[in-house]
């Protein structure tokens, strides 16, 4: 099994208007930093929610997953885009960044 990261653009009155998924390797998916901020742009997304699996089983979040994050998170300060959330799915059990305190 690949990790899968899913992408959801959201207006502002959280209704969603996009879902995009880019395939990862099994240990790892690339955030699509820019192609996320362009998707935004050109959809007029208020927000947007990341989820993506761990096959390992472990739904805590990775160093890689909170570095990449918050880069995103930077990126889309200049649009006014907020990052809702970032759920990570594993083993029955998930991991909510926001409620984690990390976004």
């Amino acid at each position: 099994m690949h990790e899968r990261l899913w992408v959801a653009h959201v207006d502002g009155a959280a209704h969603c208007l996009h879902v995009e998924c880019y395939d990862g390797e099994p240990e790892s998916v690339p955030m699509p930093v820019r192609d996320i901020i362009v998707d935004a742009a050109r959809l007029g997304s208020a927000g947007v929610v990341l989820a993506h699996n761990h096959p390992s089983g472990n739904a805590e979040p990775s160093d890689a997953d909170c570095r990449a994050t918050r880069k995103l998170v930077r990126a889309a300060e200049a649009l006014d885009l907020a990052i809702l959330d970032h759920l990570i799915f594993a083993g029955g059990g998930c991991s909510s960044m926001r409620r984690m305190g990390l976004l």
